[in-house]
Parts: structure tokens; sequence; C-alpha cells
């Protein structure tokens, strides 16, 4: 499974997910790049998940008919995130083709 963490994901979520191939938007240079955008090139490029915390990309994207699966963290701050990095897994090992799931992480 590839996986494709935006600019918001912190790096150490990817030791969660073991066994899963993980690259930066940063690293290929797509940090930059629109949500639509980035949800196409990743989607072109084989990625089968792409891990963000933009909970309003639903809204400003048409998702029906797409390939790449949206596991969406209600946070990005990691003394947060790092409490629910199993729910994050879980999300990720349980998406399918064209999903969406929001992993809700409380703020506190």
């Amino acid at each position: 499974m590839k996986i494709l963490f935006d600019n918001g994901t912190p790096n150490p979520i990817a030791n969660s997910l073991i066994g899963r191939e993980v690259t930066f938007a940063r690293q290929i240079g797509w940090h930059e790049l629109s949500n639509g955008e980035l949800i196409q090139q990743a989607e072109d490029a084989g990625y089968d998940v792409l891990l963000s915390t933009d909970k309003n990309i639903r809204y400003q994207q048409n998702l029906s008919g797409r390939r790449i699966a949206l596991v969406i963290r209600g946070n990005s701050l990691w003394p947060v995130v790092r409490l629910h990095v199993d729910l994050i897994a879980d999300a990720v090992n349980a998406c399918t083709p064209g999903s969406y799931t929001e992993v809700p992480i409380p703020f506190r």
C-alpha cells in the first residue's frame, strides 16, 4: 500500500504504518499543490491513500469516482496525535479505494 502524507501530517506516524510505503509530499515537490492537484497527482502516481488534516477537502473536491482513499485526521499537533496513532493506522488499514474516513482526534 502506497501512502502519501500531506504537509500537515507528522512524520512519526509513518512508524505505525509498518509494511506500508510512505512518501511525504514535501520530499517529492508536491507540498505546494492545491488539494485537487495533489489528489490527482497522487492517484496518477498509484498512491492508495492520502493522509491529510484538511477536513474541508470533501466539500472542496469532487471525490466521486476516485480510486485514492482519503484518511483525514482531526488534529495535526504531534503531542496529541501521538496518543492516537493506533486509530490512524486502523483507519489506513481499513480504507478501501475511493473511501473517505475522518479520524476524530481531540485538541487536548
